[in-house]
């Protein structure tokens, strides 16, 4: 059983970084959870209208109850009952009050939305009443609890291992999990003694485990209700795991740092997952020859590909690509080095129901490919065009007839210049642009960025140009952007 934690285990709430906070040992282990979507994040952020009658973070663990409330009053020496004459009385009876709404469970569901996710944790905490409220399902809808492999067992006095309660998950409705460092023992077990993990556990993520070819059979056969998984630096399975494991159930796929992934587990996931919705792939040994063998059906189904430092791809694997897969949506090629603007044309010309494009970290992307994107892509809302250093002045005037663009990143484009930023004023569709680590533009030339009035986030870190005075100048002229110094 996990340790509960005491008043004097209280500490000030964890700080989320990078998306992930520490869960506390209350009755979580020492458990980390991601956050779920920014809507969600900005939802549970708002706490400037918290009403005040929250008690402070210094509250005892057990909260006086109700029934003794009434004792607090002084009772008349004559009549043996409480009298409502003296202020004293008049204080307490304030005090009973602000006690029975903070233990009202009608409030507590409105006002603990307010709270951040690691705030959460530590107030389910305060009382068995603020636990109960909180271990709603509602109130952990897109959080993913982190668990590692160390703090999936106790000590036993006797020096045996064993697998801790999952019962607080299973009370909150936990449908996805990260396991870290796991083996396939660490994935039965879990599988064993979570309640909820043989039809309600949706999405199932492992990284840097040592799961092999049986375990990922196990895991994809006892899970039925498993519609997303992820695999991360997992080098213990091989092809021949994922022909006889994956199953038709899944929707989405995440491959990225698995040493044996290659040419044949394309062709796995091509023929096991004809409902495959969305695809991840990082892996250094995939070729040209992996991107025809995608299936017509999933040229259907198929609105997400992302190939992150697939190295081995050219413009020929494009070609492949784009016949496969006409409807995508979102296209990533991060990292694709051997893609120049001759694949970017093939792109253009092909997936014309794009709307996000990421081709950062493709060094040999000049402005003739945004020429390419911007006559054909007209629904693109999002372009990612970071380390692409071939980008000039010139690519930013062919983006700048984009109507649709709502969010561009020009991170690193060290050849972008003051006169580019100019043909960016006029783009008013825009709401994000991230100009981070870009050399050569001024103070001067940032400034004119205050045209841009519907901006909702402006990223300037790294950015020589961006002074404290160019940032107070953007609080006076653009309130309601969020400016990332």
């Amino acid at each position: 059983m996990l340790k509960m934690s005491t008043p004097n285990d209280l500490k000030s709430p964890c700080v989320p970084r990078n998306g992930l906070v520490k869960l506390p040992p209350n009755g979580l282990g020492s458990a980390s959870i991601t956050k779920g979507t920014p809507a969600a994040k900005n939802r549970l952020c708002q706490s400037s209208s918290v009403p005040t009658i929250l008690p402070p973070p210094s509250l005892p663990y057990h909260m006086e109850p109700l029934s003794t409330a009434a004792s607090l009053l002084s009772p008349d020496p004559d009549s043996g009952s409480p009298t409502c004459d003296q202020p004293p009385r008049r204080k307490l009876s304030k005090t009973c009050l602000e006690r029975q709404l903070v233990l009202d469970e009608k409030v507590l569901n409105r006002l603990l939305w307010y709270f951040t996710t690691a705030e959460k944790c530590v107030l389910a905490q305060v009382c068995k009443t603020w636990r109960k409220v909180l271990y709603q399902p509602k109130f952990w809808e897109g959080v993913t609890p982190i668990l590692h492999a160390k703090e999936l067992y106790t000590i036993l006095p006797n020096g045996e291992k064993e697998f801790v309660s999952l019962q607080a998950f299973a009370l909150r409705g936990f449908q996805s999990f990260c396991l870290v460092g796991v083996s396939d023992l660490d994935i039965c077990e879990f599988i064993d003694n979570y309640p909820l993990s043989k039809k309600g556990v949706k999405s199932v993520s492992l990284k840097r485990s040592t799961i092999t070819d049986a375990g990922l059979e196990v895991m994809l056969e006892q899970m039925q209700g498993l519609v997303h998984l992820e695999l991360s630096g997992c080098n213990d399975f091989t092809e021949a795991g994922l022909w006889s494991s994956l199953n038709a159930r899944l929707t989405s796929l995440s491959v990225s740092d698995c040493i044996n992934v290659a040419d044949d587990a394309i062709a796995a996931i091509s023929q096991l997952l004809p409902n495959l919705s969305e695809l991840s792939l990082q892996a250094y040994h995939v070729t040209d020859t992996a991107m025809a063998y995608f299936t017509a059906k999933q040229g259907y189904t198929t609105h997400t590909l992302r190939l992150h430092s697939c190295w081995e791809i050219t413009n020929h694997g494009v070609v492949n690509m784009v016949h496969s897969l006409p409807n995508l949506t979102s296209l990533s090629l991060s990292g694709c080095s051997k893609i120049t603007d001759d694949g970017v044309e093939l792109v253009a010309e092909n997936l014309r129901k794009l709307r996000s494009l990421d081709l950062s970290w493709c060094p040999r992307i000049t402005d003739m490919a945004l020429e390419y994107i911007a006559c054909d892509l007209h629904k693109l809302e999002e372009l990612v065009l970071d380390r692409c250093v071939r980008i000039t002045d010139t690519g930013l005037g062919y983006l700048s007839t984009m109507s649709s663009l709502r969010s561009l990143y020009l991170r690193w484009c060290c050849q972008v210049q003051d006169f580019g930023l100019q043909h960016l004023f006029g783009m008013r569709s825009l709401r994000l642009l991230s100009l981070a680590g870009c050399p050569l533009l001024t103070t001067t030339g940032l400034s004119g960025l205050i045209q841009l009035q519907d901006l909702e986030e402006l990223e300037l870190t790294n950015c020589p140009g961006a002074t404290a005075e160019l940032f107070k100048y953007y609080s006076q002229h653009l309130p309601r952007c969020m400016v990332i110094e």
